[in-house]
This record gives structure tokens, sequence and C-alpha cells, in this order.
């Protein structure tokens, strides 16, 4: 007929493949000790399960951290980073907003920026997708809430420590310094071979020695090192000839960790409690040489204190050997 219009032909283009997603798996644990193995272990296996369940994406690595979330420089979300700047990443997984970042202003960040790079950041936990730009405010929120958890979990430790350590109870107490050993129920016992090394010391200080000479003497002597080695430093010296243990008391709270998310540990300057714990264990240097000692410390330090500031003095100690000519 001729109105009979001719009959069209359709041809199917059919899809192209695209290119499955790229996923990075970031895990972290709180510490290195060894019962967050596991922890860290279960993380693992929950994400790359939640990964092989969906067939448009394929694992590309495993970030992991041992350490604390406020530390700044975490190797495994370092390397993270960069291979997402690297373009080797479409996703990254988390387990949870408090596994990924120290505090809300670090999430924030982080999500901006891998947001410009074109990754999108998953967490598991909280179901949420950087993604979808309505998740923001909540992000927001729920970092502020896990931000909010670190603090009172590090007041927490901090409390339990005071606790350990107003009761005597605390390990710290029995911790081992070179001159003592433990014995079969932990407590600190004298090791005979390092003390003597311990009263050489005090006793070459007293005689007039400085510092650099003692470490001459021992090892001239043959007097090993805390590390077993025939050089000593400075600071080794020092850090003996001021230690209360070796008359038997221990102080602890000599260093304390900052407020979150600044978690350093600092040395205490008096601005903290510190604890005294008087005839702890046996001494090896009696009182009245170590109260000498520190005496002569101060009268040869080179600093002194004028109108509450710190200053040199214009002369300094020098100790010459009595056998010199």
């Amino acid at each position: 007929m001729e109105n009979e219009k001719p009959k069209l032909k359709v041809t199917i283009i059919p899809p192209t493949r695209q290119p499955l997603k790229k996923v990075g798996i970031y895990c972290r644990v709180s510490t290195t000790h060894e019962s967050q193995d596991e922890s860290l272990d279960i993380q693992i296996k929950t994400l790359k399960q939640y990964v092989a369940y969906n067939p448009k994406w394929e694992l590309c690595e495993v970030y992991t951290d041992k350490d604390s979330g406020g530390n700044v420089f975490r190797p495994g979300f370092q390397k993270m980073i960069f291979d997402c700047y690297e373009n080797r990443i479409n996703i990254v997984l988390v387990k949870t907003i408090s596994r990924f970042a120290r505090n809300t202003v670090d999430l924030l960040e982080t999500v901006s920026r891998l947001k410009g790079l074109g990754v999108e950041i998953i967490f598991h936990h909280e179901n949420l997708r950087t993604s979808e730009a309505d998740n923001d405010i909540l992000i927001s929120a729920l970092s502020a809430i896990a931000q909010a958890e670190s603090e009172s979990m590090g007041e927490a430790i901090k409390w339990g420590l005071k606790r350990g350590f107003l009761s005597g109870n605390s390990k710290l107490y029995s911790r081992k310094c070179f001159g003592y050993k433990h014995n079969e129920v932990g407590e600190l016992i004298i090791d005979e071979g390092q003390a003597e090394v311990v009263r050489a010391i005090f006793d070459l200080y007293l005689s007039g020695l400085s510092v650099v000479l003692i470490i001459r003497e021992l090892e001239k002597r043959n007097m090993k090192s805390p590390q077993g080695k025939d050089t000593w430093s400075k600071h080794a010296i020092q850090r003996i000839l001021t230690n209360e243990k070796y008359i038997g008391h221990v102080i602890l709270g000599k260093t304390y960790t900052g407020d979150f998310p600044n978690n350093k540990q600092q040395k205490n300057d008096g601005g903290q409690d510190q604890f005294l714990m008087k005839n702890a264990h046996e001494p090896i240097i009696e009182e009245e040489k170590f109260e000498r000692v520190q005496a002569e410390m101060k009268r040869r330090s080179n600093i002194e204190i004028v109108f509450g500031k710190a200053k040199r003095k214009g002369t300094h100690y020098s100790s010459k050997r009595k056998d010199q000519n």
C-alpha cells in the first residue's frame, strides 16, 4: 500500500561494562597491646565480607594502624590518603567514625579533601556515605559524639591510674630500673651486678668528678651501660643520680597525659599531683648520700633562678682528677 509506513529498525546498544569500584579498607585499634589484635582482625574480616557482597566493588588494599586515635601521624592512614591522591581508591570503607578521625575538625577536613578527589567514605556502623550531601550535618554530629566518647574514655583511664596510685596497688610502683630486677612475684629486688655500678656512680660524683669524667671512669672499669653498651650517655648518668628508687622510694606522676586531643606525655613541673611511696623496696644507696648528691648537683648547676626566671651563671663547674698533675 502506498501509505504504509516503512518498518522501523531498532538496534539494541548493550551497556558498556563499568569498571569495578576500587575499595580501600581502613581499620584501627587504640593500642599496640596483643589483646587488641583480635579486634583488628574482626574489623578487617567484617569489612572484607561487606566488600565481597557487592559485585560492583573490588578490594584494593587494607590499611591498618595500631595506635592512639589522638596520634597525629598514623602510617596506615597517611598511606591511604596518599593512594587516594594517586587515584588508586574510589571508596574508603571504615567500621565507624571513631576509628577514622581524631576529632570533629579532622574528620570534616578529611571528608572535604577526599570529596574533592571524588573519593567516597562509607562508615559501616553508622550506615553513612559522604557522597550523600544530606549526611554532612549528621556526620558532624556523630563525630562530636565520638570525640566526647574519646574524651570521656581518656578521663576514665586517668582516674583509673590515679586510683591505683592512691591505693598503692599500681604495678608502676614496681617498674624495673637499672640496679633492680623482679623476683618470682614481680617485686623489686637488688641486682647486685648492676647495683655495684650504681654505687660507683654516686661515689665518683661525690669524689668531685664531673659526669663526663664519670663516663670515662666507667668505661675504664668496663662497667656496661643499662643497654649493655660500653659507652654511657650523660643523660643515663644524670637519671641514675636523681632517681629516688635507689633509696627505696618511688614517685609516680612525674609525667602526665595532656587533655584530649593533645594526648602527649608532658613533664609534671608541679601542676599535677604526684604520688610518693616510701620504703617500697630495698635501697641501694643510703638516703644521706643521695641527699648529698642532690645538693652537690644543685651547687654545680649552671642554671640559677633569679626573680622566678632561669638564668645561666657566669661560671660553670669543672673537675680534674686528683691524680692529675
